[in-house]
């Protein structure tokens, strides 16, 4: 059950096999298409401010929740996975006349992106990878495991939560305010409050090793202008990581954000912000 205060989605999208897709947009609906995709365990709330400051510039940007992820419909075992992602952006830009839109995506919604440009799958007019390359570290992947694996019969409290959160998120200052809080997780039955995500999306997503592989193999046939922004205390994708996608990627820029790490977006908006509006504002301007 929801918790008061979330959010309603704006617009509710059919995948092709018939998963509802909820999702945001702002800005000018003729305005150049930007799809936000968020990571793993989250919800297209993460690219609010983000989505208003492109809106703003005269971009139409939309986040939606990606299946089994916050108000979108939960999917059969065995439905998750790259290819299904990629099949639900498919339906959402099929929805919006089939514009070619620019991807923007962090974590898993940029394993999505890649894979669908590097596999020539959707047309795309750009591409941003925000804190996601083919290589990353297992110690950060395994810290985001952790995280996530926490209290799987549900939180006691949203203090509880919030403690979950402060504690993978050392870096920001706690908010004493709880009322955000609504939007990430669900309440049960049982009055125990519960991430916002399908636990079977976590064991269906097929191997980890082939993911990587279609993931290095889509860097080398990126051939849409593209940014990689990563978080400079990451460590998901370490600078290394960043410097062998450059090389896969050799048109690809870079924007190495201070006092950021893998939430680049939540931990310094203004800054990526700005690095997405420059870098569209030269290769696909409103």
């Amino acid at each position: 059950m929801k918790l008061p205060g979330t959010p309603t989605p704006m617009k509710i999208w059919i995948a092709s096999d018939g998963i509802e897709i909820a999702g945001d947009h702002w800005g000018n609906p003729s305005g150049p298409l930007v799809i936000l995709q968020h990571g793993g365990g989250q919800t297209r709330h993460a690219w609010k401010n983000t989505g208003e400051t492109l809106g703003n510039a005269g971009y139409h940007a939309i986040a939606f929740d990606a299946r089994g992820h916050g108000d979108s419909g939960w999917a059969e075992p065995g439905h998750y996975g790259a290819d299904f992602m990629v099949e639900d952006l498919s339906s959402v830009i099929k929805a919006m006349d089939g514009k070619t839109p620019i991807l923007v995506g962090a974590s898993m919604g940029g394993g999505t992106s890649l894979i669908a440009i590097g596999e020539k799958k959707i047309p795309a007019k750009a591409l941003v990878l925000v804190d996601m390359a083919p290589s990353i570290e297992q110690e950060g992947q395994q810290q985001i495991q952790d995280f996530m694996d926490q209290c799987p019969n549900g939180f006691d409290s949203l203090d509880q939560v919030a403690e979950a959160i402060a504690n993978y998120q050392p870096h920001r200052p706690r908010k004493r305010n709880l009322d955000g809080l609504a939007k990430n997780v669900r309440i049960g039955k049982d009055g125990r409050f519960r991430w916002h995500w399908d636990p079977e999306w976590r064991r269906g997503r097929g191997s980890m090793d082939t993911y990587r592989a279609r993931l290095r193999d889509s860097a080398f046939h990126i051939n849409v202008p593209a940014l990689l922004v990563r978080g400079a205390l990451s460590n998901v994708l370490t600078e290394a990581g960043a410097q062998e996608f450059l090389k896969q990627c050799p048109q690809a820029e870079y924007v190495n954000v201070k006092s950021a790490a893998h939430m680049v977006a939540g931990d310094r908006n203004d800054v990526f912000a700005d690095a997405v509006i420059n870098f569209l504002g030269r290769v696909a301007p409103v």
